[in-house]
């Protein structure tokens, strides 16, 4: 994938990422790289998985959420915070508001797999579902109530956060070669590219999405960011209806490519990581091996290449019948 070159005035910086992790410190997991011989044969690589299924609240969103919230003024934090989420990032909002001493309001799809809907609940926040526009339903309850909006992606904090994971990364995996990582709005792979490629240009970073959910891959072919008015897939993670503007500057300037793959992919790598890893994803959290196995993202025999396990926050019944 090729790009006109872009402002570095629209891009975060390796600074950024790195005063991000000094202020996040202990208060999220470092997350362990995990390998599987059976699993690296099949994709003929050096593969390893980044598991931030065991991060807190059960995927990588934390991380961004907190950054944004320990950069907020108290005035900001004092009457609420609102966001719209699939469940992942109103979870992690939800917790760290509560930990902060205010309260979090989560717009989710009417369709939201109902434990990620009890999570928000759960960890103290108050989950709204709409059949409607997420984003319209959002702006219209930080109007009506005088909440601070927490964006799901298109912050430059929130993208600092998760860029937290790619210095991990780099650190753990000297001999890295590939990142492959899950693309929803892109806050994640935004930071993890600004993380990698601003040390190790030569590392390629490589974004996966489903073919029913594909708002990034089509953002890249017209020009600019695009919407999606029904993003189908099973991994609901990554059903995001927009991309952002920043992250698609940070995808069309930093990232190598971003490739999509069908749902059948995405369930057969999850039946694989739990068969051979023991571990239990969500959708979402497998489709970055999605990608290497079904050949969408290639590799060079041999290379080390490592996974993001984006989130382990799959509904039971969903699980079940998946596989």
């Amino acid at each position: 994938m090729t790009a006109p070159a872009q402002s570095a005035r629209s891009l975060i910086s390796l600074d950024d990422v790195r005063d991000a992790q000094r202020r996040l410190g202990t208060r999220v997991h470092r997350t362990p790289v995990l390998t599987s011989e059976s699993v690296a044969t099949a994709a003929r690589c050096r593969l390893s998985f980044k598991a931030e299924l065991f991060q807190r609240t059960g995927s990588f969103k934390v991380r961004g959420v907190l950054n944004r919230l320990l950069t907020l003024p108290s005035d900001a934090m004092r009457p609420g915070l609102v966001t719209l989420s699939a469940g992942n990032h109103g979870a992690a909002l939800a917790w760290a508001a509560h930990a902060a001493g205010t309260r979090a309001t989560v717009v989710m799809p009417a369709t939201a797999v109902p434990s990620k809907v009890a999570a928000v609940r759960a960890y103290g926040g108050e989950p709204v579902l709409t059949q409607g526009n997420l984003l319209e339903q959002c702006e219209a309850l930080q109007r009506e109530r005088g909440l601070t909006l927490v964006h799901p992606f298109d912050d430059p904090m929130i993208i600092a956060g998760q860029g937290t994971l790619g210095l991990e990364l780099l650190d753990d995996l000297p001999e890295l070669e590939a990142v492959v990582v899950p693309v929803g709005g892109g806050g994640l792979i935004s930071g993890v590219a600004v993380a990698v490629k601003r040390q190790r240009p030569a590392i390629r970073v490589i974004g996966v999405e489903p073919t029913g959910a594909d708002v990034m891959s089509q953002s890249l072919a017209a020009g600019s960011p695009a919407r999606l008015d029904r993003p189908q897939t099973v991994a609901d993670g990554l059903a995001a209806p927009f991309a952002g503007v920043l992250t698609f500057a940070h995808v069309r300037a930093l990232v190598d490519d971003v490739v999509r793959v069908e749902d059948d992919a995405i369930i057969r790598a999850l039946r694989l990581i739990l068969e051979r890893l023991k571990l239990v994803v969500e959708p979402a959290g497998a489709a970055a091996l999605a990608g290497v196995l079904s050949g969408a993202v290639p590799v060079e025999p041999g290379a080390r290449v490592v996974c993001v396990l984006s989130g382990g926050n799959v509904d039971p019944g969903v699980l079940k019948r998946l596989l």
